[in-house]
C-alpha cells in the first residue's frame, strides 16, 4: 500500500472491526518490542485512540501510558521550557519534509519522519 493514496469512504468500518485491525496491525509492526505511540502532541494525538481501543476492545496495544510526547523530547534536547516550543521556532534539521495537510496518511509520515529526525538530532549547536 506504500504510495497509495486511501480515499475515505462516507461510512467507514465499524468501530469494533476498525479497532481490532488497528490493533493487529500495530501487534504486527511491533514485532514482539513494545510498541509506542508517537504524537505531536502527544496529549491530543493519545486520547482519541487510547479511548477507543478501550472503547471497543478492551485493551491498549501500547498499555496505558506507552505514549512518547515529541514536543517534549524536542523541548528537552533543546533546553527550552515546553511552553517555547512550536514547530514554526523549531530549527530544520529535525522537521519533517512533508507538509501538513491534514489527511490522516500524510500527517502519519509527516510524524513519523519527525520523530526519526528528532532521535537523530543531537540538539542545537550552541550546546555543550
Amino acid at each position: 500500500m506504500a504510495g497509495r493514496r486511501v480515499t475515505p469512504s462516507i461510512e467507514g468500518a465499524e468501530p469494533e472491526r476498525a479497532m481490532r485491525e488497528f490493533t493487529d496491525w500495530v501487534r504486527e509492526a511491533a514485532a514482539g518490542a513494545q510498541p509506542v505511540m508517537c504524537g505531536y502532541p502527544a496529549p491530543y494525538d493519545w486520547t482519541f485512540p487510547y479511548g477507543y481501543l478501550i472503547r471497543f476492545t478492551g485493551s491498549s496495544p501500547f498499555g496505558h501510558s506507552g505514549c512518547l510526547d515529541m514536543k517534549t523530547l524536542y523541548a528537552t534536547k533543546a533546553g527550552l521550557p515546553l511552553r517555547a516550543v512550536a514547530k514554526g521556532t523549531m530549527p530544520r534539521e529535525p522537521l519533517s519534509r512533508h507538509r501538513h495537510t491534514h489527511h490522516a496518511l500524510d500527517d502519519a509520515i509527516e510524524q513519523a519522519e519527525l520523530f526519526a529526525n528528532l532521535m537523530a538530532w543531537p540538539g542545537p549547536s550552541h550546546r555543550p
